[in-house]
């Protein structure tokens, strides 16, 4: 919790739309450890289906706000400023989500739990659109543009910050 009130105060302070979606990010994981927890407390391969329903529910509604907030910045031309507490929290970030997504895959498999499997596959997902956020902030920051900052999951560069 602590990560996503970093993220909401990088995000308010460079008024971009990257450390906002990856604080989603953050929250949804957090809820899909929740759920994964409580799995985990039963048995069942019906406990099992209903477990995967609210993870999936909370990564498709992710989606739906990055393709909302992302149009609009580039529809705008909506330029961030720069965010070092938003660059250092996101490198931090996803380095322990590597981490933590081959330890969940690692327990998944030894426990042979597709539950705990599917949220370390979702956990290493997650760590791909962090870096690929982290780039674009340091490139953004590197070239001294402003932004735009890219969506999450998307692979720009900064040649739309030409002053």
């Amino acid at each position: 919790m602590i990560g996503i009130a970093v993220l909401a105060v990088a995000a308010l302070s460079a008024r971009s739309v990257a450390p906002a979606g990856f604080g989603m990010d953050s929250l949804i994981e957090i809820g899909a450890s929740t759920v994964v927890i409580w799995e985990l407390s039963g048995t069942g391969e019906d406990r099992q289906r209903r477990a995967l329903k609210p993870i999936g529910a909370g990564f498709g509604l992710l989606a739906v706000y990055l393709l909302v907030q992302s149009t609009w910045v580039l529809a705008t031309g909506f330029r961030p400023h720069h965010s070092p507490l938003g660059i250092g929290w996101t490198a931090v970030t996803a380095a322990v989500m590597f981490a933590l997504a081959a330890g969940k895959a690692h327990t998944g498999t030894a426990l042979d739990n597709p539950v705990l499997r599917t949220e370390g596959r979702v956990t290493l997902i997650d760590g791909l659109p962090a870096t690929a956020v982290l780039l674009g902030l340091l490139l953004s920051s590197l070239a001294g543009c402003g932004g735009p900052t890219p969506p999450p999951g998307t692979s720009w560069s900064t040649t739309r910050c030409a002053r």
